[in-house]
């Protein structure tokens, strides 16, 4: 018997209607997920399979009697049911909230830099410093990251252009030349627009490089060079809410104060006149 209820139906309130139902090796595929969701939802198919002690396809078709098209989706009703659970925490105060939030993030920070290589760094850096035009392209909630970048960098002496819209961006892609840069930022590496203003730059005879925080992103093939930074969040359920791009702004921060070291006397001369430029602003 399959789940035929409201799509919305829990994953847990599914499994207490359907368990005397399921084969045996269903139920015990649902007693385990029962008894720990959380636990669950960080496990692959197989890994559930394995703490359970069936066959990987007997997750899969426990996924289905519960009315998934697979386990990939049972999983993210997994993630979005926990999202609805009470907090556990013992300082549940706005200012403990945010304290904890900032404590989690902290924790991550020496993994931001465990996939890059002094190669990839280096190769990256170069190409911004050589190049006699850089166009930044970034959308969706990476687009804040863009702009960030672009500042940054023209600050450094290194004038880079960010355009808001995605049509703009692809368009400004496709009039680079092979002496010049296209940089994409996409934590997903998979944002339809900026695949495709990575691929005009590519036929536009242009360098492509690609900030992302995954290393099998659809991004990653279109790149000559790549930084990839994973992402802060520590669990499934997390990534799927959150999707934060702290780990990108902190390190396009980072990677600028690089390229200012790179450049040597241009990039000193270049942060003394924007300092320079501030400190006029702040007079006036």
């Amino acid at each position: 018997m399959a789940w035929t209820g409201p799509t919305e139906t829990p994953v847990s309130a599914r499994i207490a209607t359907l368990t005397p139902s399921l084969q045996p090796s269903e139920r015990r595929v649902v007693d385990t997920i029962a008894a720990d969701l959380a636990a669950a939802v960080e496990c692959t198919a197989q890994e559930l399979a394995n703490r359970v002690g069936v066959g990987r396809a007997s997750v899969i078709r426990t996924a289905k009697s519960l009315g998934y098209d697979g386990f990939p989706q049972m999983r993210v009703a997994l993630a979005r049911e926990l999202s609805f659970l009470p907090s556990r925490s013992d300082d549940d105060n706005s200012v403990g909230l945010l304290r904890g939030t900032i404590e989690k993030f902290g924790h991550s920070l020496p993994r931001l830099t465990e996939a890059l290589t002094e190669e990839a760094v280096t190769d990256f850096v170069a190409a911004l410093h050589e190049a006699r035009r850089v166009v930044i392209v970034a959308a969706g909630l990476s687009a804040p990251l863009g702009l960030d970048a672009a500042m940054r960098l023209s600050s450094a002496g290194r004038p880079a252009e960010f355009l808001q819209d995605s049509l703009a961006q692809q368009i400004a892609a496709g009039s680079l030349e092979p002496d010049s840069v296209c940089l994409v930022i996409s934590g997903s590496g998979a944002t339809k627009d900026s695949l495709a203003a990575a691929s005009t730059a590519r036929a536009a005879g242009a360098k492509v490089l690609v900030m992302t925080s995954f290393a099998r992103a659809p991004l990653v093939a279109l790149a000559d060079a790549v930084m990839v930074i994973p992402p802060v969040s520590e669990s499934f359920p997390d990534e799927l809410l959150h999707t934060s791009r702290a780990a990108l702004a902190l390190v396009i921060e980072s990677l600028v104060q690089v390229l200012l070291v790179y450049r040597g006397d241009r990039g000193r001369e270049a942060r003394e006149a924007a300092l320079s430029l501030v400190e006029k602003r702040l007079k006036a």
